[in-house]
């Protein structure tokens, strides 16, 4: 019998949360990984570092460390690995953080971006997989939010970053045929989590009996999303390869592009949680209450997301389904483990 070709993956950012998650996944089905990633202080560098280590003990990985900016770098590497997939999650993260720097969003998210699209396009990979964000749907309203509706009011310059990336990455599918799905995430939470992130910070500062910020006192709604099940997603789209429509029509609750193989596809839960029965969890989790602190609502931020997963479902037979007093479970699990509390 012939030997089976292993697939190769490329994948941005798998000293990150999410990536760390997906090339674990993959590397577990026998996918070939290669990571890039940068390594950026934006948070402590020593759980990027302990990430990636884990992902070493696997033969199937190995990793660069460089910028997206560096297209000189990049594109080395791309052309050394030769990846049947890329998938991009590489970004500067953090919704609050791009009103104190906004400059690294375009770098990172724009021009980083466009050095990916480049490569993509040359070595004409099989599909291109690209990370935007609920953000992206900005200060509509009409929820639970549907890929098909129109998203052109956003409210950070981290939004509209990702959103730049989704018209730069249509483009670039009509112009060179080159597959693309674009998918936006609903407030990913789990183990190895980001510290920025509320679910790390709230039991962090609980344990430490600090006082936790409560946005807009606590009239908030988030579709949480568990890490798992967030890259089994992903992981299943690798395989939805978007075509393009040869007459136009595109199927009723598709976003599939008329005039290019190009996709945007929710992930999230399709369930939206109070704040404060999110905060609840955590107490019950931990056996302990949390020091409030009722603020008002941050600039930028918005009071609900809810993401409509049915096209995630059409298209791979998969949708989320963790319920969040389980994910927080199994995230203080892994909190006092790593840090020995």
């Amino acid at each position: 019998m012939p030997e089976v070709k292993q697939r190769k993956v490329l994948i941005t950012g798998t000293a990150g949360f999410i990536g760390f998650h997906l090339a674990k996944l993959l590397l577990v089905e026998g996918f070939r990984v290669h990571g890039y990633d940068g390594m950026t202080d934006y948070y402590d560098v020593t759980l990027k570092h302990r990430r990636h280590g884990m992902l070493l003990q696997n033969s199937a990985f190995s990793a660069t460390e460089g910028m997206l900016e560096d297209q000189d770098k990049f594109d080395k590497l791309a052309d050394e690995f030769q990846p049947d997939v890329i998938v991009h999650l590489a970004a500067q993260a953090g919704v609050r953080y791009s009103l104190e720097n906004p400059r690294a969003y375009l770098d990172s998210n724009v021009i980083g971006t466009f050095n990916v699209m480049e490569a993509a396009r040359r070595l004409e990979v099989d599909h291109l997989l690209m990370a935007s964000t609920s953000s992206v749907y900005g200060a509509n309203t009409e929820m639970p939010f549907t890929e098909t509706e129109k998203a052109d009011t956003q409210l950070t310059i981290y939004a509209a970053t990702k959103k730049a990336n989704e018209s730069m990455a249509h483009s670039y599918a009509h112009l060179w045929d080159l597959p693309t799905t674009m998918f936006r995430f609903f407030t990913v939470y789990g183990t190895w989590g980001r510290p920025d992130l509320a679910l790390y910070k709230f039991v962090a500062a609980i344990l430490e009996d600090r006082p936790i910020d409560i946005y807009n006192h606590g009239d908030m709604y988030r579709d949480f999303t568990y890490v798992e099940d967030l890259v089994r997603g992903i992981r299943l789209l690798i395989d939805a390869v978007p075509e393009r429509c040869e007459d136009g029509v595109v199927p009723e609750g598709d976003s599939l592009s008329p005039v290019a193989p190009y996709r945007v596809v929710n992930i999230g839960n399709s369930d939206k949680v109070k704040l404060l029965d999110f905060i609840e969890a955590i107490e019950d989790v931990l056996g302990k209450k949390a020091i409030r602190n009722y603020m008002p609502m941050q600039m930028g931020d918005v009071p609900a997301t809810w993401a409509e997963a049915s096209l995630l479902q059409s298209l791979t037979g998969y949708c989320p389904q963790t319920d969040f007093r389980d994910g927080i479970a199994h995230f203080v699990d892994w909190y006092r483990s790593y840090y020995n509390v």
